[in-house]
């Protein structure tokens, strides 16, 4: 039997700095020599807490530790050519005096409250990476040159500064070695093919429902920093551009409003149970419009990289990713 003065138990945290970026730390618990405590409420609010003291959280608070590095990791830039590869030297961001909350710990808060491996969050920074290079906001041909290589760094920076709050120390070209090519074809043939279990009976009966809660709160928690970020944007004179940043700050504040009053997951109405299906229609919506969110932290890095002259056309994609999260909120909302 546990009595009522029980300790908590002892956490972990050999691997900090290692193999684990961050993990969840217990009420009561020290934060490791070397590492860095985040404490942050169900609103996404934070607070840094030094290494040795001890962790005095709230009743609606929970409490993890990162360490900050230096890490090293290898991420494949282009999927069809995984022998290709980009060797990341990374550090988690110092505290910046002048935003209220560190882009970390807003992940810590949204994205890992219970804590991330390091490979787990590589994968995160490979699939930001990826997705850039595939819509061509970041550019890397073959037999790049030094210059195109700097410019291709200097993006790469800003999006995992902004997207994830990690400083890159070092960026080079790495050949990954031999890829066995025949395994890599049979898993997408096995993806692809119609008889595939994914496509069976089974899981037509028993679909996977994606995380709509977990979508929900990074939406809900990320998107009024994605509206501060866009309302400190410096416009050049002009009254079209600044009524279409203002425009598109109204309608950012009536998605927050909507993602703030979202309907539960399992309700069609009170009382009324909504059928599992339709449930994992909304959660597909919830899904859908968490892409377009990273789509949003990805422009806001390149806008902090903007020429004036180009501030026209990046606030015409903000136009795009707005509409779309609108699109998929007002879906989700809809479904019947």
């Amino acid at each position: 039997m546990i009595g009522r003065f029980a300790r908590n138990r002892p956490t972990a945290t050999a691997a900090l700095g290692a193999d684990t970026l961050a993990q969840a730390l217990a009420r009561g618990a020290v934060v490791p020599p070397s590492c860095v405590g985040v404490i942050f409420d169900q609103g996404g609010q934070t607070r840094r807490v030094e290494a040795g003291t001890r962790i005095d959280c709230g009743v609606h608070e929970q409490a993890a530790c990162f360490h900050p590095g230096p890490y090293q990791s290898d991420l494949v830039p282009f999927a069809a050519a995984p022998e290709l590869g980009l060797r990341l030297t990374f550090a988690l961001d110092r505290p910046d005096p002048r935003v209220a909350r560190q882009r970390f710990d807003l992940f810590l808060a949204s994205e890992a409250a219970e804590g991330i491996a390091l490979a787990a969050f590589c994968q995160l920074l490979e699939a930001a990476v990826q997705r850039e290079l595939a819509q061509g906001n970041l550019e890397l041909p073959p037999c790049t040159s030094l210059d195109e290589f700097d410019v291709f760094r200097s993006g790469l920076n800003q999006l995992l500064y902004t997207r994830f709050g990690v400083s890159v120390a070092d960026c080079v070209p790495v050949d990954l070695g031999a890829v066995d090519y025949a395994q890599l074809l049979l898993a997408r043939a096995h993806a692809s093919a119609p008889n595939a279990p994914a496509h069976s009976a089974i899981a037509e009966a028993h679909p996977v429902t994606p995380d709509d809660a977990a979508a929900l709160r990074r939406l809900f928690l990320e998107l009024p920093c994605v509206t501060s970020a866009l309302r400190l944007l410096v416009l050049p004179p002009g009254q079209a551009l600044f009524r279409q940043h203002q425009g598109l700050l109204h309608r950012l504040a009536q998605l927050n409003l909507e993602i703030a009053t979202m309907p539960a997951l399992a309700l069609a109405a009170p009382g009324v149970t909504l059928a599992p299906k339709q449930q994992r229609l909304r959660a597909l919506h919830s899904v859908a419009a968490l892409a377009t969110l990273d789509e949003a932290w990805a422009l806001l890095a390149r806008l902090t990289l903007a020429a004036p002259a180009d501030l026209a056309d990046a606030l015409d994609q903000a136009e795009r990713i707005v509409a779309n999260l609108e699109l998929q909120c007002a879906a989700r909302r809809l479904t019947p």
